[in-house]
């Protein structure tokens, strides 16, 4: 992509997208699995896309990766296990890492060469946890791994690609099933979380109904609360399930000392409030 050329990339499918100006394009390669692009742009600074779908930017990465991990990781006792499913650019692990009582981290992630290309031209977002002597990393397909794990986690972050409309063949689809979440659920403490992102519950609201559903069929209890990630398209939403915990809706005195950049306590009661559309 030539400097001064605009990019554009969906927020649903080809009815809505988001157009940026290009600063220069940092890397482009083809992995087994995907495109893979790091882009520098005015707006929001660095991103990564996969496929031609924005998966972060560095402007707003915190937004979503802190929503993501640590509504769940904070609402938790002392968890010490923790599974990332999906996840190669690193911020999950980050997040995960930030806590103390985390002895034991598995990052299951398909694809290595997302690992490479994030690692050398986004080394923000892991910011070194992928060498944290706690972090395990499985290049694997997700779906085996968990069918044949057998130690259980506190915490189970699933941070994968959307199954995109109109789109075939994605790598995520055998994620978004029962028997996936269910395996998920064999693999949960029984005072642990299992938490997903789930699109834009504005622009794409059948994505979070139909991750919750299958979430409501699974677990126990379950749930979901959303953030602002602007290059989203303004929304993320994340579902949740468990055995019987469930996320703090109020700002738990854990999360003062967590270093957090983008979650206030004001963010976080917006996590939980109703969404004004």
């Amino acid at each position: 992509m030539i400097q001064g050329e605009s990019l554009e990339f969906p927020v649903r499918a080809n009815h809505l997208e988001l157009r940026v100006r290009v600063g220069k394009t940092v890397h482009r390669r083809r992995s087994k699995h995907q495109t893979i692009e790091v882009v520098d742009t005015l707006p929001f600074g660095r991103l990564l896309l996969l496929d031609g779908h924005i998966q972060l930017t560095e402007l707003d990465e915190a937004c979503y990766h802190e929503a993501l991990v640590q509504i769940p990781l904070l609402s938790l006792d002392r968890p010490e296990r923790a599974l990332v499913v999906g996840g190669g650019d690193g911020g999950v692990l980050r997040e995960i890492c930030r806590c103390r009582t985390i002895r034991h981290v598995d990052l299951v992630e398909i694809d290595a060469e997302v690992i490479e290309v994030c690692r050398e031209h986004l080394p923000s977002l892991s910011a070194g946890a992928f060498d944290d002597p706690r972090v395990r990393v499985h290049v694997a397909d997700a779906f085996p791994f968990v069918k044949s794990g057998l130690e259980p986690y506190d915490l189970i972050v699933v941070d994968c690609t959307d199954v995109y409309e109109d789109e075939e063949g994605s790598l995520s689809e055998p994620l978004f099933t029962d028997e996936f979440y269910t395996d998920l659920l064999r693999l949960l403490t029984d005072r642990g979380i299992v938490v997903t992102q789930a699109d834009n519950p504005v622009f794409c609201p059948y994505a979070l109904h139909s991750t919750e559903t299958i979430f409501q069929r699974v677990f126990p209890k379950s749930g979901h609360y959303h953030a602002a990630v602007p290059s989203f398209g303004g929304f993320s939403a994340f579902c949740w399930g468990s055995k019987g915990a469930e996320p703090s809706r109020t700002w738990p005195p854990s999360a003062a000392g967590a270093g957090l950049k983008a979650l206030t306590p004001e963010a976080w009661a917006y996590a939980f409030s109703a969404l004004p559309f």
